[in-house]
């Protein structure tokens, strides 16, 4: 397991989660993102879209107005082969 850190300060949204889905994308499961972020939208788009996704997301509180969002990689879903009964 890896972690990766990212830091987004002074980044308007969307521009945080454009950059989470480019460190996303070279990561492997059960890896962690570290994303600091200064913007408290930021944290709902992150969060929210990473969660639909199927990864672990959650954030804290470090400074005033200075979030940490902890985004872990979930393995990629097994597509369910469908079959035809006759």
């Amino acid at each position: 397991m890896a972690e990766f850190k990212l830091d987004c300060m002074h980044e308007p949204c969307p521009i945080p989660l454009l950059k989470a889905l480019k460190v996303l994308r070279t990561m492997q499961a059960g890896d962690i993102l570290v994303l600091t972020a200064d913007h408290s939208c930021t944290i709902a788009n992150v969060v929210n879209w990473t969660k639909k996704k199927g990864h672990f997301a959650d954030y804290l509180k470090v400074a005033e107005g200075v979030w940490e969002i902890y985004i872990e990689k979930s393995a990629p879903l097994k597509k369910v082969e469908e079959t035809t009964h006759k």
